[in-house]
């Protein structure tokens, strides 16, 4: 990594240089680009194709649907915050972003992402009324009290990264900030800084901290009972119903943190930045591009929703439905 410098004129803007990942070959830039942009493409088609079929089948207007088209809104914006940057990276060389254009990346990529490990709690919330509070489950999960539940899990989340964000702005960065990245991370950006370096990664980690730890106490709470209501379900066929409402949300935390969890190794380990750099990459495009498939393998009324809206034009497919 070359040394930072500060020298040039304290009333320039800096702008931020994405390194990428230093030790790729230029040969290799046109095959990551299209590696990406089919990623890109995938998270796109498969996350429009939940919100569509959630919005127009009427049969899944039901909590469990809004909230996951939340999660799918949420990995469409994530993913086109930092992907179509890291395109133009690969496939034109377009390395610099402005100083307001990173930081503003950086918020919406943390605070986008924070608000997914949030709805994943929500979800979890909602999954435990269906199963443990059956009775009540139309009494607890309303309209009102659901649209409630998500802007929280929007609200809380953006506004978390806003310390972050905020005190790493006023830190000096020479006229030129190298950022070993292929997008502005937090991390990557306090590591291009003149200052020191140490309060901004202790707070950023801090942040990250209570982000992925606290939402997954939650969401472990929550299927601790859900659990100890199903194994007294007497009959098997009610344990396995159970156990199939809840496959895919489990599923999809199991992807959300796995991702967390690569992307802490890569950068805990004694390894090279090329490394660290793609464990972030992973922790970015991995959860976004997963989720569609396994709502769409494991969950028959999507899957059903979706099929029928792509036998709307076909008479002999509808017949078939």
């Amino acid at each position: 990594m070359e040394a930072i410098t500060c020298n040039g004129s304290d009333n320039a803007s800096p702008v931020f240089y994405l390194v990428g990942i230093p030790s790729l070959p230029e040969s290799l830039f046109l095959p990551v680009f299209l590696i990406f942009l089919l990623i890109y493409l995938l998270i796109l088609v498969g996350n429009i194709l939940i919100l569509l079929a959630v919005v127009a089948e009427p049969s899944l207007h039901k909590p469990m649907y809004f909230f996951l088209i939340n999660l799918s809104a949420l990995d469409i914006l994530s993913t086109t915050t930092t992907v179509p940057k890291m395109l133009s990276l690969f496939l034109l060389g377009d390395q610099i972003l402005s100083f307001p254009a990173c930081f503003l990346q950086m918020y919406l990529f943390h605070g986008l992402n924070c608000s997914e490990a949030f709805i994943l709690v929500v979800m979890a919330y909602d999954r435990y009324v269906a199963i443990c509070r059956p009775l009540n489950y139309h009494v607890h999960m309303t309209p009102q009290t659901n649209a409630a539940l998500a802007a929280s899990a929007w609200l809380t989340a953006l506004l978390l990264p806003i310390p972050a964000v905020v005190q790493t702005s006023q830190m000096a960065f020479g006229p030129v900030a190298h950022v070993y990245h292929c997008f502005c991370d937090h991390l990557a950006v306090v590591q291009s800084s003149c200052s020191d370096t140490t309060p901004q990664a202790f707070l950023g980690f801090r942040i990250a901290m209570v982000v992925s730890f606290l939402p997954l106490l939650l969401v472990l709470l929550s299927y601790a009972h859900i659990l100890a209501s199903v194994l007294h379900i007497s009959s098997r066929e009610g344990r396995s119903k159970a156990f199939s409402i809840c496959s895919s949300h489990l599923l999809v935390v199991g992807t959300y943190y796995s991702s967390i969890a690569i992307a802490y190794m890569a950068y805990r380990a004694d390894l090279p930045l090329d490394f660290h750099i793609m464990g972030n990459v992973v922790f970015a495009i991995l959860t976004p591009v997963l989720n569609p498939l396994i709502y769409t393998l494991r969950n028959k009324d999507v899957k059903a929703a979706i099929t029928k809206m792509a036998c709307l034009q076909d008479p002999r497919c509808s017949r078939a439905l």
